[in-house]
């Protein structure tokens, strides 16, 4: 299988980002993203349509992520 449909199966089936997959997959983050939305586009139009509408619920959620971060982080510190 190719690595590049082998990664959006993992997206997919795991619900994770683009991050959490350069991790699993020892690659970075933009050889990830390269692989999601300009490779499979080409290898299989149908999967890249399924991975387009997860990351964009995952860019809907990129700023709650950051917003609680940002809360807890100002939450424990000492000033």
């Amino acid at each position: 299988m190719r690595i590049e449909l082998e990664v959006a199966l993992y997206y997919l089936t795991h619900k994770s980002t683009v991050r959490e997959c350069a991790l699993i997959f020892q690659k970075s983050k933009s050889t990830i993203h390269n692989y999601l939305h300009k490779r499979l586009k080409k290898i299989n139009p149908k999967l890249y349509k399924k991975v387009s509408v997860q990351a964009q619920l995952n860019f809907n959620k990129k700023h709650l992520k950051g917003g609680a971060t940002t809360k807890l982080k100002h939450q424990y510190s000492l000033f």
